[in-house]
């Protein structure tokens, strides 16, 4: 076997490398062409994909749960998230927990809601997280109109902006968020189990696995990390404004899936979700460097997320086999009369 072929075998395995070799490439060209690139100015680009790192990776649970759900009330909760912060800390430290403590009840009580409508109603993801997100739009408006200034808490604003040696906090937070969720998914009995579900919900259901509470922490899990970084986010830029999450909306969706982990579910990685971020803010930059409109910048993420998942659900359908076709998105009580052997997870 030669060195090709094995790399390919072990790229397969390894989803997060193709991410990784492209901020590489990207990086060395503006080097060359702008010779403005430093490791400086890397640090800068690091620091802004680690927010998008934080809400992709709450965005990354959800998509490996299979059946194409996503959530688009990121955004929302991101915009209001930095409206509550500055509600409810007001600019103090002594505010601080109380401010932290309230974007973690927002995003429990968004998850929850998405998993009410997801799980319990069985709408369609994409379809209940658009109205959840058009729901807290109106509560951003409300927020807007009810706020005093925008002071930004000393600790906070360090936390987000400040570096240790030169590294930027909210880097090391991020990678902390990759390692974490990396253990989580390959070491814990929740990782596995999300693994099987996102595979597929009738084999999970016959192995004895209840799919509901899976899929729910996967919507609470993403609701919890978007308005952390929605808190985060606000310290960052000093303030709130109107829409100011909608950015992470399509960028989140295309770090995860450009990361590597699959559109259909059932296998994700956590560390190419980092280095896809970093690919992302990258070709942003690029597209800044060279002059693009704002609106043109939007149309080019626009056709790279449409690239990038129409590519990736390509490999994805290819990789499904005829039991998966037939079998993995019917009803659970739709499958108790099919023999275990058509349904066994890959």
């Amino acid at each position: 076997m030669n060195a090709f072929a094995s790399f390919g075998i072990w790229a397969q395995r390894n989803r997060w490398i193709w991410a990784a070799i492209g901020v590489l490439v990207l990086w060395l060209v503006l080097s060359v062409v702008t010779n403005r690139f430093s490791l400086s100015s890397l640090s800068g680009v690091i620091l802004s994909a680690s927010f998008l790192t934080i809400v992709g990776i709450g965005q990354m649970f959800v998509v490996t749960t299979g059946r194409g759900n996503v959530d688009l009330s990121v955004a929302s909760v991101i915009t209001l998230s930095a409206f509550v912060a500055l509600l409810t800390i007001k600019g103090q430290d002594a505010n601080l927990a109380i401010g932290v403590i309230a974007a973690i009840l927002l995003g429990l009580a968004v998850g929850a809601l998405n998993s009410l409508l997801v799980v319990g109603l069985g709408i369609p993801a994409i379809i209940a997280t658009l109205a959840t997100g058009y729901v807290l739009a109106t509560a951003t408006l409300l927020s807007n109109k009810a706020i005093p200034g925008f002071a930004v808490s000393p600790a906070l604003k360090q936390l987000a902006t400040g570096r240790i040696s030169g590294v930027p906090i909210m880097a090391v937070i991020a990678i902390l968020g990759v390692a974490a969720t990396s253990f989580v998914l390959r070491y814990t009995v929740f990782g596995q189990l999300l693994s099987a579900v996102g595979q597929n919900r009738a084999a999970a259901r016959l192995a004895g696995i209840s799919n509901g509470p899976v899929v729910a922490s996967a919507f609470v899990i993403s609701s919890v990390l978007a308005s952390l970084d929605g808190l985060l986010l606000g310290a960052y830029i000093g303030g709130a404004f109107l829409e100011m999450g909608q950015p992470y909306l399509l960028q989140s969706i295309a770090a995860v899936v450009l990361g590597g982990t699959l559109i259909f579910g059932g296998s994700a990685t956590a560390l190419g979700t980092l280095f896809a971020s970093i690919l992302l803010i990258l070709i942003v930059t690029t597209m800044q460097i060279i002059g693009l409109p704002p609106g043109a910048q939007d149309i080019v993420q626009g056709i790279v997320v449409i690239f990038v998942l129409a590519l990736a659900g390509r490999q994805a359908m290819a990789r499904r086999t005829p039991a998966d076709l037939a079998d993995g998105d019917k009803d659970p009580e739709a499958t108790t009369k099919v023999p275990a052997a058509k349904v066994q997870p890959r």
